[in-house]
């Protein structure tokens, strides 16, 4: 049985920790990662200004060939990558198939605008989550991560090591996410005041 590979999607304008904790967590879980430009070059520069280069450019990767893709929010990252064909033909080829397909903050509603949560339990960043209702997902307001078949979907920055984990699961199960816990000092429960 072959390792599972993710792709993870850099647009201008990501939102650099959602994207950067997915590919955190998955290497710590040994998941292979590539992370894969939708700019000009290699060179993606976020939404607060950090540059980050990408393993490879959409132009040069087979999309078929990962075991996921993973869509960051932020703005104009969301729009940056909804606008990109190459991504929505392999979002659509995913949907189409049940392979697995994760979106984060704002980038849920790329998966809402072109129909594809439609009936399905999702949930986005709470400005974005009139978008999922409008295009007939089935809300899921108070959760930081919803999965429902082969879609994940997660609200934003402060969950996404939560999201990051649920794609853990997905790959390497319950325990695989247990064992990840303390060795990122994970608190299930903040007693924050």
């Amino acid at each position: 049985m072959t390792k599972p590979t993710v792709a993870l999607f850099l647009a201008p304008g990501c939102e650099e920790i959602e994207a950067l904790t997915v590919a955190d967590i998955l290497f710590r879980a040994g998941i292979a990662c590539d992370t894969i430009s939708v700019a000009e070059g290699r060179e993606v520069t976020s939404s607060h200004n950090v540059t980050i280069i990408a393993d490879k450019h959409i132009d040069e990767a087979d999309l078929d060939a990962y075991d996921m893709l993973v869509l960051p929010g932020g703005l104009p990252g969301t729009p940056n990558l909804h606008a990109n064909a190459k991504l929505m033909d392999a979002v659509h080829a995913f949907a189409k198939a049940d392979r697995p397909l994760s979106a984060i903050c704002a980038a849920p509603s790329i998966f809402a605008e072109e129909g594809l949560l439609k009936g399905r339990r999702a949930t986005s960043n709470p400005g974005f989550q009139h978008v999922l209702a409008e295009q007939g997902a089935e809300l899921v307001a108070d959760e930081p991560v919803v999965v429902d078949g082969n879609f994940t979907t997660s609200q934003g920055m402060g969950t996404a090591i939560d999201f990051a984990l649920e794609i853990v699961r997905r790959f390497q199960g319950d325990d695989a996410v247990e064992d990840m816990k303390p060795k990122i000092v994970y608190w299930d429960k903040c007693k924050c005041s």
